[in-house]
């Protein structure tokens, strides 16, 4: 993040995530200046981390092909540590398609995954989040890239939520086996026919049952995805504006809001958006983690916990575990598609 405010928030989120993490070591790259200031009033963290410094960095208007010719800007520089062992993981609030693309070019699809994903946690109703793929890293998607994208779904929900066989979903304009694309009826037949699989599969769900809390994972094409979630993000501002303008109104709906603060600052919990940040690119060689640009302090600790969290899981591997078994899938669809000629 770029700017004096930008440092100020990544290093007190990386101090905030490494009281967490006591044994995380950080690489930080950026503005040497910027960062040694600001590591000031972070001593347990400046003694934990190295400095190296980039003169260049990705604007947020950069568009991909721009970006990834930006060889020594910091975000190329920690995602080039991940490739080189160097680090474990990269987390950036940078650029979303300029990180994907760099990302992908650097560290490369994993053996068996044409298109990586993105993946994120979103709040529901029920006791557990729910994880939601592709997010806006494919616009296009066909039946093979769901079932991958589901495969990878589940390997993180087993280690997010501690699962043994996640629900999962496709997202689909009805529930009923007919509706839909081609794309997305053919990967739920791949996905029923599959008996080898950590993970449950649940049919279809709808837009509007996404924080209903009984699936785990949620799959879907980059660009439905990426709409229901600014869709989500954007109901709940306006859920909570709607409410601080009604309660601000009178002086009875101010003293109605002092009788009903617990349940209103439960509700603003769990709808803050740096209690679920850190979006992950799931299936390259490598783990990088996208922390939302506007987060606090508490988001960016949420999100390099996440990275931390993959690191110590190998989340990598268990992929690459699960990956094998697409081969089988391959020969159901293959039957598949035998059966229907």
């Amino acid at each position: 993040m770029g700017g004096d405010e930008g440092v100020r928030v990544m290093m007190a989120g990386a101090a905030l995530a490494r009281r967490r993490h006591d044994g995380l070591r950080f690489t930080l790259f950026g503005d040497e200046e910027r960062i040694k200031a600001a590591l000031d009033h972070h001593p347990n963290l400046r003694a934990a981390s190295d400095i190296v410094h980039a003169d260049t960095v990705v604007d947020g208007s950069d568009k991909p092909s721009v970006a990834i010719r930006k060889k020594t800007s910091s975000m190329a520089m920690a995602i080039a540590a991940v490739k080189a062992g160097e680090a474990g993981a990269a987390v950036s609030a940078g650029n979303t398609g300029a990180l994907m693309a760099m990302a992908k070019v650097a560290l490369r699809t994993m053996k068996g995954v044409d298109r990586p994903a993105l993946a994120a946690m979103l709040p529901t109703l029920g006791d557990n989040d729910v994880i939601m793929l592709d997010l806006g890293a494919n616009t296009e998607c066909d039946a093979r890239n769901l079932v991958q994208f589901a495969v990878m779904g589940a390997a993180y929900a087993r280690i997010a939520c501690d699962l043994d066989r996640p629900r999962v979903r496709l997202l689909n304009i009805g529930t009923e086996e007919l509706k839909g694309t081609d794309e997305i009826r053919d990967a739920a037949a791949v996905l029923r026919a599959a008996d080898n699989l950590s993970l449950q599969f649940d049919g279809f769900t709808e837009g509007d049952k996404i924080a209903r809390g009984d699936t785990d994972v949620i799959v879907c094409d980059g660009f439905s995805g990426n709409v229901a979630l600014k869709t989500a993000e954007g109901t709940a501002r306006f859920v909570t504006d709607v409410l601080r303008k009604a309660f601000t109104s009178s002086i009875r709906s101010k003293i109605g809001f002092l009788i009903s603060k617990p349940a209103m600052y439960m509700l603003k919990h769990h709808l803050d958006p740096n209690n679920h940040n850190g979006a992950v690119f799931l299936g390259l060689n490598g783990v990088v983690v996208k922390s939302h640009g506007s987060a606090d302090e508490k988001g960016v600790a949420n999100a390099v916990h996440v990275a931390a969290r993959l690191l110590e899981e190998d989340i990598t591997r268990r992929i690459a575990a699960d990956i094998a078994d697409i081969q089988s899938l391959a020969d159901v669809a293959s039957k598949l598609e035998l059966s229907a000629k």
